[in-house]
């Protein structure tokens, strides 16, 4: 990652997943005291004013053409950004009770960084350790995504990232301009096995192409 990414602090323990589930804890990229730490993060955003962490499940992504007026990301979109890391995503094809699920990734195989918010919640000081969570902004599918789901990840390319993750850069016109323009918006996909509908199974073989033959 340290060769893909501006990472200057890396102080956690890192270990493949393959599976991520809401409100487990993701990779991500928050730059402090002007140097980028590498951390980790519950997917799920609880905004700081939430009374509880119990809505971290249902804002996992924000709308990236909405997310500057929204109470619970306006703040985040401001002034807390980061680059949430991962190899690629699944995505579901198909009618309902016949969905074919799919994995999403750049073209050779390059490991990506989701346009992301990440919020610190500590129950306005009653908690002792605060909980740190994150939300995938999205965006309007490209073409090479359209056959498969109408919206995608907001997916930064490298130049984009120094002034995402800079917190004096706060001009929301300029922040839009960053997630509408400076992405990768061509993917490849490939069916996978069905055994990812379960957050339970987590092993390598969950991103490895299906082989022709009967469903799995």
């Amino acid at each position: 990652m340290i060769d893909h990414f501006p990472i200057d602090v890396a102080s956690v323990d890192v270990t493949p997943s393959y599976n991520i589930a809401p409100t487990q804890e993701v990779l991500a990229i928050v730059r402090h005291d002007d140097r980028n730490h590498l951390e980790k993060l519950h997917w799920g955003l609880v905004p700081f004013w939430a009374k509880d962490i119990g809505n971290g499940s249902r804002m996992i992504n924000a709308r990236s053409e909405t997310v500057a007026a929204k109470p619970s990301f306006r703040m985040a979109f401001k002034w807390r950004r980061c680059l949430i890391l991962a190899d690629g995503f699944y995505e579901w094809k198909g009618k309902k009770g016949d969905r074919q699920p799919m994995f999403l990734a750049l073209p050779g195989g390059h490991p990506l960084a989701f346009a992301g918010l990440w919020e610190a919640w500590d129950n306005r000081g009653k908690e002792p350790i605060a909980y740190r969570s994150c939300s995938i902004l999205t965006r309007e599918a490209s073409g090479s995504v359209m056959p498969i789901h109408n919206r995608m990840p907001v997916i930064l390319k490298p130049e984009a990232f120094d002034a995402w993750l800079n917190r004096d850069n706060q001009d929301v016109h300029q922040l839009q301009g960053i997630i509408r323009d400076q992405i990768h918006t061509e993917l490849v996909s490939v069916p996978v096995s069905r055994q990812v509908n379960s957050a339970k199974v987590n092993r390598p073989g969950n991103i490895r192409p299906l082989e022709p033959g009967p469903k799995r």
